[in-house]
Protein backbone atom coordinates (compact mmCIF):
# COMPACT_ATOMS: atom_id res chain seq x y z
CA UNK A 1 0.00 0.00 0.00
CA UNK A 2 1.23 3.21 -0.78
CA UNK A 3 1.83 6.39 1.79
CA UNK A 4 -1.17 8.67 2.31
CA UNK A 5 -2.21 11.16 4.94
CA UNK A 6 -5.96 11.12 6.67
CA UNK A 7 -8.56 13.31 8.21
CA UNK A 8 -12.02 12.79 9.52
CA UNK A 9 -14.64 15.32 8.07
CA UNK A 10 -17.46 17.03 10.63
CA UNK A 11 -19.57 17.99 7.70
CA UNK A 12 -20.39 16.86 4.52
CA UNK A 13 -19.84 20.12 2.74
CA UNK A 14 -16.59 19.78 4.92
CA UNK A 15 -15.90 16.37 3.62
CA UNK A 16 -16.41 17.64 -0.17
CA UNK A 17 -14.05 20.89 0.40
CA UNK A 18 -11.25 18.50 1.56
CA UNK A 19 -11.55 15.99 -1.65
CA UNK A 20 -11.57 19.28 -4.09
CA UNK A 21 -8.41 20.98 -1.72
CA UNK A 22 -6.03 17.81 -2.38
CA UNK A 23 -5.19 16.19 -5.38
CA UNK A 24 -5.92 12.48 -5.24
CA UNK A 25 -7.79 12.63 -2.42
CA UNK A 26 -11.06 10.25 -1.87
CA UNK A 27 -13.65 9.95 0.73
CA UNK A 28 -13.20 6.87 3.03
CA UNK A 29 -16.57 5.14 4.62
CA UNK A 30 -16.96 1.39 5.13
CA UNK A 31 -13.42 0.76 2.98
CA UNK A 32 -14.71 -2.47 1.61
CA UNK A 33 -13.74 -2.16 -1.52
CA UNK A 34 -11.37 0.89 -1.86
CA UNK A 35 -9.32 -0.09 0.95
CA UNK A 36 -8.80 -3.90 -0.87
CA UNK A 37 -7.92 -2.05 -3.83
CA UNK A 38 -5.60 0.30 -2.14
CA UNK A 39 -3.48 -3.26 -0.62
CA UNK A 40 -3.27 -4.17 -4.19
CA UNK A 41 -1.89 -0.74 -5.68
CA UNK A 42 -5.05 -0.33 -8.11
CA UNK A 43 -6.22 2.99 -6.20
CA UNK A 44 -3.56 4.85 -4.29
CA UNK A 45 -5.06 7.94 -3.25
CA UNK A 46 -3.27 10.53 -1.68
CA UNK A 47 -4.96 11.22 1.14
CA UNK A 48 -8.18 9.97 2.84
CA UNK A 49 -11.07 11.50 4.13
CA UNK A 50 -12.92 9.46 6.59
CA UNK A 51 -16.63 10.49 6.18
CA UNK A 52 -18.08 7.95 9.47
CA UNK A 53 -18.77 10.74 11.97
CA UNK A 54 -21.11 12.52 10.08
CA UNK A 55 -24.75 12.11 10.71
CA UNK A 56 -25.82 10.21 7.71
CA UNK A 57 -27.28 7.13 8.72
CA UNK A 58 -30.73 7.48 9.28
CA UNK A 59 -33.32 5.88 7.55
CA UNK A 60 -36.07 8.51 7.20
CA UNK A 61 -39.66 9.05 5.96
CA UNK A 62 -39.78 11.27 3.03
CA UNK A 63 -42.27 12.30 0.71
CA UNK A 64 -44.09 9.24 0.98
CA UNK A 65 -41.17 7.17 0.44
CA UNK A 66 -37.69 6.99 2.51
CA UNK A 67 -34.86 8.86 2.56
CA UNK A 68 -31.59 6.72 3.58
CA UNK A 69 -28.64 8.40 4.85
CA UNK A 70 -25.65 7.46 3.00
CA UNK A 71 -23.62 5.78 6.01
CA UNK A 72 -26.50 3.48 6.40
CA UNK A 73 -25.25 -0.24 6.55
CA UNK A 74 -26.35 -2.57 4.26
CA UNK A 75 -27.48 -4.81 7.10
CA UNK A 76 -29.12 -1.76 8.30
CA UNK A 77 -31.39 -1.21 5.12
CA UNK A 78 -32.02 -4.49 4.22
CA UNK A 79 -33.03 -5.58 7.84
CA UNK A 80 -35.41 -2.34 8.06
CA UNK A 81 -39.60 -2.83 8.59
CA UNK A 82 -40.53 -0.60 6.63
CA UNK A 83 -37.55 -1.46 3.80
CA UNK A 84 -38.89 -5.18 4.02
CA UNK A 85 -42.24 -4.52 3.88
CA UNK A 86 -42.52 -1.40 0.97
CA UNK A 87 -39.14 -2.48 -1.05
CA UNK A 88 -38.58 -5.74 -0.97
CA UNK A 89 -36.74 -6.11 -3.74
CA UNK A 90 -34.54 -3.80 -2.60
CA UNK A 91 -34.04 -6.07 1.03
CA UNK A 92 -34.03 -8.98 -1.16
CA UNK A 93 -30.91 -7.54 -3.26
CA UNK A 94 -29.37 -6.43 -0.26
CA UNK A 95 -29.11 -10.20 1.30
CA UNK A 96 -27.86 -11.93 -2.05
CA UNK A 97 -24.77 -9.81 -2.58
CA UNK A 98 -21.79 -10.37 -0.11
CA UNK A 99 -21.36 -11.81 3.62
CA UNK A 100 -22.86 -10.85 6.15
CA UNK A 101 -19.08 -9.48 7.50
CA UNK A 102 -19.51 -7.53 4.80
CA UNK A 103 -22.66 -5.71 4.84
CA UNK A 104 -22.21 -5.16 8.24
CA UNK A 105 -19.38 -2.44 6.76
CA UNK A 106 -20.70 -1.73 3.57
CA UNK A 107 -22.14 1.41 3.33
CA UNK A 108 -25.42 2.83 1.23
CA UNK A 109 -23.26 5.23 -0.89
CA UNK A 110 -20.40 2.69 -1.01
CA UNK A 111 -22.32 0.38 -2.27
CA UNK A 112 -23.50 2.47 -5.37
CA UNK A 113 -19.76 3.64 -5.71
CA UNK A 114 -17.95 0.15 -6.03
CA UNK A 115 -15.48 -0.01 -8.71
CA UNK A 116 -16.77 -1.63 -12.21
CA UNK A 117 -14.27 -4.45 -12.64
CA UNK A 118 -13.63 -7.59 -14.35
CA UNK A 119 -10.82 -9.82 -13.45
CA UNK A 120 -8.11 -8.33 -15.52
CA UNK A 121 -8.73 -4.76 -13.46
CA UNK A 122 -7.25 -6.92 -10.72
CA UNK A 123 -3.86 -8.01 -12.80
CA UNK A 124 -1.65 -5.57 -12.45
CA UNK A 125 0.70 -7.59 -15.27
CA UNK A 126 -2.42 -7.05 -17.79
CA UNK A 127 -3.72 -3.96 -19.69
CA UNK A 128 -6.59 -2.45 -18.82
CA UNK A 129 -8.02 0.81 -19.42
CA UNK A 130 -10.33 1.10 -16.28
CA UNK A 131 -6.91 0.75 -14.31
CA UNK A 132 -4.89 2.61 -16.51
CA UNK A 133 -6.34 4.46 -19.21
CA UNK A 134 -4.90 4.13 -22.85
CA UNK A 135 -3.24 1.08 -21.98
CA UNK A 136 -5.92 -1.57 -23.66
CA UNK A 137 -8.65 -4.21 -22.54
CA UNK A 138 -7.28 -7.66 -21.77
CA UNK A 139 -10.84 -8.97 -21.52
CA UNK A 140 -11.67 -8.32 -25.15
CA UNK A 141 -10.48 -11.35 -26.90
CA UNK A 142 -9.33 -12.66 -23.68
CA UNK A 143 -11.66 -14.85 -20.59
CA UNK A 144 -15.09 -12.98 -20.99
CA UNK A 145 -17.39 -15.53 -19.52
CA UNK A 146 -19.08 -13.08 -16.30
CA UNK A 147 -18.35 -9.70 -18.77
CA UNK A 148 -20.89 -7.54 -20.41
CA UNK A 149 -23.18 -8.49 -23.35
CA UNK A 150 -24.69 -5.44 -24.12
CA UNK A 151 -23.81 -1.36 -23.17
CA UNK A 152 -19.86 -2.34 -23.64
CA UNK A 153 -17.47 -0.90 -25.85
CA UNK A 154 -14.14 -1.09 -27.49
CA UNK A 155 -12.40 0.35 -24.15
CA UNK A 156 -14.09 -1.81 -21.94
CA UNK A 157 -16.52 -4.80 -21.28
CA UNK A 158 -16.62 -5.32 -17.32
CA UNK A 159 -19.88 -5.68 -16.01
CA UNK A 160 -21.15 -3.55 -12.79
CA UNK A 161 -20.74 -6.31 -9.84
CA UNK A 162 -23.40 -4.63 -7.27
CA UNK A 163 -27.30 -6.03 -6.53
CA UNK A 164 -28.45 -3.20 -4.65
CA UNK A 165 -27.76 -0.84 -7.08
CA UNK A 166 -29.84 -3.15 -9.56
CA UNK A 167 -32.96 -3.15 -7.26
CA UNK A 168 -32.10 0.66 -6.82
CA UNK A 169 -32.92 1.10 -10.49
CA UNK A 170 -36.23 -1.02 -10.73
CA UNK A 171 -37.34 1.39 -8.06
CA UNK A 172 -36.39 4.96 -9.22
CA UNK A 173 -34.51 6.03 -6.45
CA UNK A 174 -32.86 9.34 -6.75
CA UNK A 175 -28.84 9.60 -5.59
CA UNK A 176 -28.93 13.45 -3.16
CA UNK A 177 -24.88 14.83 -3.02
CA UNK A 178 -23.26 18.23 -1.75
CA UNK A 179 -20.33 19.51 -3.18
CA UNK A 180 -17.96 22.29 -1.21
CA UNK A 181 -19.79 25.21 -1.66
CA UNK A 182 -22.96 23.45 -0.15
CA UNK A 183 -24.73 22.80 -3.17
CA UNK A 184 -27.04 20.20 -3.23
CA UNK A 185 -27.84 17.87 -6.06
CA UNK A 186 -30.44 15.10 -6.97
CA UNK A 187 -29.63 12.52 -9.47
CA UNK A 188 -32.11 10.38 -10.44
CA UNK A 189 -30.19 6.34 -10.56
CA UNK A 190 -30.49 5.96 -13.85
CA UNK A 191 -28.34 8.58 -15.03
CA UNK A 192 -25.55 7.64 -11.73
CA UNK A 193 -23.84 5.20 -13.67
CA UNK A 194 -22.19 5.50 -16.50
CA UNK A 195 -21.37 3.38 -20.00
CA UNK A 196 -17.74 3.02 -20.73
CA UNK A 197 -17.67 4.37 -23.81
CA UNK A 198 -14.19 6.16 -24.79
CA UNK A 199 -13.41 7.00 -20.63
CA UNK A 200 -14.03 3.18 -18.55
CA UNK A 201 -12.23 4.63 -15.90
CA UNK A 202 -14.84 6.87 -14.65
CA UNK A 203 -17.76 4.68 -13.44
CA UNK A 204 -20.20 7.52 -12.43
CA UNK A 205 -21.15 11.31 -13.23
CA UNK A 206 -20.89 12.42 -10.12
CA UNK A 207 -17.95 15.25 -9.84
CA UNK A 208 -14.66 14.52 -8.44
CA UNK A 209 -15.87 16.81 -5.31
CA UNK A 210 -19.41 15.51 -4.38
CA UNK A 211 -20.30 13.57 -1.49
CA UNK A 212 -23.40 11.24 -1.84
CA UNK A 213 -25.49 12.43 1.56
CA UNK A 214 -28.08 10.32 0.72
CA UNK A 215 -30.59 8.06 -1.34
CA UNK A 216 -34.23 8.39 -1.61
CA UNK A 217 -37.15 5.84 -2.64
CA UNK A 218 -40.18 6.90 -3.96
CA UNK A 219 -43.60 5.86 -2.68
CA UNK A 220 -44.17 2.06 -2.68
CA UNK A 221 -45.13 0.61 -5.36
CA UNK A 222 -46.90 -1.86 -4.30
CA UNK A 223 -47.08 -5.81 -6.49
CA UNK A 224 -44.43 -8.54 -6.02
CA UNK A 225 -41.01 -7.42 -6.16
CA UNK A 226 -38.61 -10.15 -6.94
CA UNK A 227 -35.04 -10.21 -6.65
CA UNK A 228 -33.43 -13.41 -8.59
CA UNK A 229 -29.72 -13.99 -8.84
CA UNK A 230 -28.00 -16.72 -10.60
CA UNK A 231 -24.20 -17.42 -10.44
CA UNK A 232 -21.87 -19.67 -9.99
CA UNK A 233 -21.56 -20.57 -6.64
CA UNK A 234 -24.81 -19.98 -3.85
CA UNK A 235 -22.69 -17.35 -2.03
CA UNK A 236 -20.56 -14.46 -2.52
CA UNK A 237 -20.32 -14.41 -5.94
CA UNK A 238 -20.88 -11.76 -8.59
CA UNK A 239 -24.09 -12.34 -11.02
CA UNK A 240 -23.91 -13.88 -14.05
CA UNK A 241 -26.96 -12.37 -14.58
CA UNK A 242 -29.95 -11.23 -11.59
CA UNK A 243 -33.34 -9.55 -12.56
CA UNK A 244 -35.08 -7.08 -9.91
CA UNK A 245 -38.78 -6.98 -10.61
CA UNK A 246 -42.10 -5.23 -9.12
CA UNK A 247 -44.63 -7.13 -11.03
CA UNK A 248 -48.58 -6.14 -10.37
CA UNK A 249 -51.74 -8.08 -10.45
CA UNK A 250 -52.69 -7.50 -13.93
CA UNK A 251 -49.18 -8.40 -15.23
CA UNK A 252 -47.54 -5.21 -15.57
CA UNK A 253 -44.87 -4.65 -13.82
CA UNK A 254 -40.70 -2.99 -13.47
CA UNK A 255 -37.42 -5.20 -14.53
CA UNK A 256 -33.71 -4.69 -14.38
CA UNK A 257 -30.86 -6.67 -14.96
CA UNK A 258 -27.56 -7.15 -13.36
CA UNK A 259 -24.11 -8.83 -14.24
CA UNK A 260 -25.46 -7.84 -18.16
CA UNK A 261 -23.64 -4.67 -18.55
CA UNK A 262 -21.51 -1.69 -17.03
CA UNK A 263 -24.21 -0.47 -15.18
CA UNK A 264 -28.04 -1.72 -13.68
CA UNK A 265 -29.82 -2.73 -17.51
CA UNK A 266 -32.99 -1.50 -17.33
CA UNK A 267 -35.10 -0.76 -20.80
CA UNK A 268 -38.37 1.15 -19.76
CA UNK A 269 -40.30 0.63 -23.07
CA UNK A 270 -39.93 -2.82 -22.96
CA UNK A 271 -42.02 -3.38 -19.67
CA UNK A 272 -45.00 -2.71 -21.95
CA UNK A 273 -44.13 -6.52 -22.72
CA UNK A 274 -44.58 -7.63 -19.29
CA UNK A 275 -48.11 -9.77 -19.56
CA UNK A 276 -46.58 -10.88 -22.80
CA UNK A 277 -43.76 -13.07 -20.93
CA UNK A 278 -39.93 -12.51 -20.87
CA UNK A 279 -39.13 -13.73 -24.07
CA UNK A 280 -41.07 -10.32 -25.71
CA UNK A 281 -39.08 -8.25 -22.74
CA UNK A 282 -36.10 -9.59 -23.48
CA UNK A 283 -36.41 -9.17 -27.03
CA UNK A 284 -36.23 -5.50 -26.08
CA UNK A 285 -34.24 -5.01 -23.29
CA UNK A 286 -30.96 -7.14 -25.07
CA UNK A 287 -31.36 -5.60 -28.71
CA UNK A 288 -28.27 -4.90 -29.84
CA UNK A 289 -26.41 -6.95 -27.61
CA UNK A 290 -22.83 -8.25 -28.38
CA UNK A 291 -22.00 -11.06 -26.76
CA UNK A 292 -18.64 -13.01 -26.85
CA UNK A 293 -18.15 -16.57 -27.16
CA UNK A 294 -17.39 -17.23 -24.46
CA UNK A 295 -20.60 -15.31 -22.40
CA UNK A 296 -23.56 -15.24 -24.96
CA UNK A 297 -25.23 -18.03 -22.76
CA UNK A 298 -25.99 -15.01 -20.41
CA UNK A 299 -29.04 -14.09 -22.98
CA UNK A 300 -30.93 -16.93 -22.69
CA UNK A 301 -29.97 -17.42 -19.36
CA UNK A 302 -31.51 -13.72 -18.59
CA UNK A 303 -34.67 -14.62 -20.07
CA UNK A 304 -35.25 -17.95 -18.26
CA UNK A 305 -34.32 -16.02 -15.11
CA UNK A 306 -37.24 -13.09 -15.60
CA UNK A 307 -39.27 -16.14 -16.78
CA UNK A 308 -38.71 -18.17 -13.08
CA UNK A 309 -39.70 -14.28 -11.65
CA UNK A 310 -42.76 -14.16 -13.54
CA UNK A 311 -43.92 -17.82 -12.88
CA UNK A 312 -43.15 -16.91 -8.88
CA UNK A 313 -45.25 -14.25 -8.43
CA UNK A 314 -48.41 -15.69 -10.47
CA UNK A 315 -47.95 -18.46 -8.25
Amino acid sequence: MKPFTYERARTPAEAAAAVARVQGAKFLAGGTNLLDLMKLEIEAPTHLIDVQDLKLDRIERAGGGLRIGALVTNTALASDARVRRDYGVLSRAIVAGASGQLRNKATTAGNLLQRTRCPYFYDTNMPCNKRNPGSGCSAIGGYSRQLAVIGSSDQCIATHPGDMAIAMRVLDATVETVNPQGQTRAIPIADFHRLPGDTPHIDTNLQPDELITAVTLPRPLGGKQVYHKVRDRASYAFALASVAAVIQRDGSGRVAFGGMAHKPWRIEAAEAAMPQGARAVTAQVFAGAKPTEDNAFKLPLAERALAAVIADTRS
